[in-house]
């Protein structure tokens, strides 16, 4: 349910950033109460979601990049897009993501 909730939140945001800023004003509050409400769900449960978005590559990540063999050994990645979120407790790792790289410009 977790990473649905995740899916769901950015195809809202894909949607939101297409409205003009009056329609945009009117739905921004309730998907930040519908993001608020999924966190609070979430952490009840021991669970949190991490988002590796615009964070360097680092091959110990708990995600699985779907491009890495696009790029060479030398080249500085960052996660571009996160695909699936991770998703953690206390102890650990419960599930991994998946993410998109890019190369970080010189």
């Amino acid at each position: 349910m977790a990473v649905e909730a995740w899916r769901f939140g950015k195809v809202v945001d894909r949607m939101m950033a297409k409205l003009d800023a009056g329609e945009k004003g009117r739905y921004v509050n309730q998907f930040r109460w519908f993001l608020k409400k999924t966190e609070e769900t979430l952490g009840r449960s021991g669970l949190r979601i991490v988002n590796l978005e615009g964070h360097p590559f680092d091959p110990g990540f708990a995600a699985s990049p779907l491009n890495l063999e696009d790029f060479g050994p030398d080249d500085a990645l960052f996660v571009d897009q996160m695909i699936e979120p991770v998703i953690m407790d206390d102890a650990g790792i419960v599930r991994t993501g998946t993410v998109m790289l890019r190369r970080r410009d010189s």
